[in-house]
């Protein structure tokens, strides 16, 4: 689903040049729950936008879902992002005049289906991420937090992609309504068999996820300093040692 190779990505900062992603290597494969975890200023947004197709890499090789990224031009990712990426965000980023089903229905506006298509593909992506048929009407501000980021991930699986990226989607969330939003991820993941890589900053994800992958500085932690690194998350957490991602 997803390779990466030696993939760098720079910004300048005045005159200091800032490395985002220093050659990074990767590969997840179809069907996989990951999480990139770091601290802020790692990288984990970054390589987040990228293998999405939000933002470009200086150097490497980008390869997702059979498509390589490298050379496309705007438009070119625009069209493949809104047919093969659903995107989740920590602030939901959800149009407040509109109603929860009106926002799932945004990106479908992009295709050529009928209207009462669109709508019946939105409330069926409503009933997946378990929002109640009776909050389908509602505003975002009449919903609760929890409710809303299930909205975002409706709005994310509503066009049927091969990949969910979420960015810290459980930031904003008080810990029960996190733990929901994790086993929603975890249970798209099983059921319909997306492929899921999510940056967080919540241990709690490590109950969830399937493999971690650690970003330090810019550049992805391999072999014992990976193992350290999610020794640690577990520690935080109580949960029997396993082996890291990498």
């Amino acid at each position: 689903m997803i390779h990466l190779s030696n993939v760098s990505r720079h910004f300048r900062r005045g005159p200091d040049v800032i490395k985002a992603l220093d050659r990074v290597t990767l590969e997840i494969q179809a069907g996989r729950f990951v999480a990139l975890m770091g601290p802020s200023g790692s990288g984990k947004s970054t390589l987040l936008n990228i293998l999405s197709g939000i933002d470009r890499a200086d150097e490497g090789e980008v390869e997702v879902a059979g498509q390589r990224l490298t050379g496309l031009s705007e438009d070119e990712l625009a069209v493949w992002r809104a047919r093969h990426v659903g995107l989740v965000f920590q602030f939901y980023n959800l149009m407040p005049v509109l109603s929860a089903c009106e926002n799932v229905e945004l990106p479908l506006l992009l295709t050529d289906l009928s209207r009462p298509e669109r709508r019946r593909r939105a409330e069926l992506a409503l009933e997946v991420v378990g929002l109640m048929r009776e909050r389908f009407e509602h505003l975002p501000g009449a919903l609760s937090g929890g409710e809303q980021q299930r909205v975002a991930i409706a709005r994310a699986i509503v066009t049927d992609p091969d990949l969910i990226v979420a960015d810290e989607p459980t930031g904003d969330l008080d810990a029960r309504s996190a733990d929901q939003v994790l086993a929603l991820l975890s249970e798209l993941n099983r059921e319909f068999e997306k492929t899921i890589v999510l940056v967080t900053h919540d241990p709690r994800a490590l109950r969830w996820v399937q493999a971690i992958y650690h970003l330090d500085k810019g550049s992805l932690l391999e072999g014992v300093e990976a193992t350290r690194a999610t020794q640690a998350v577990e520690q935080t957490l109580g949960v029997p040692p396993r082996s890291a991602a990498r």
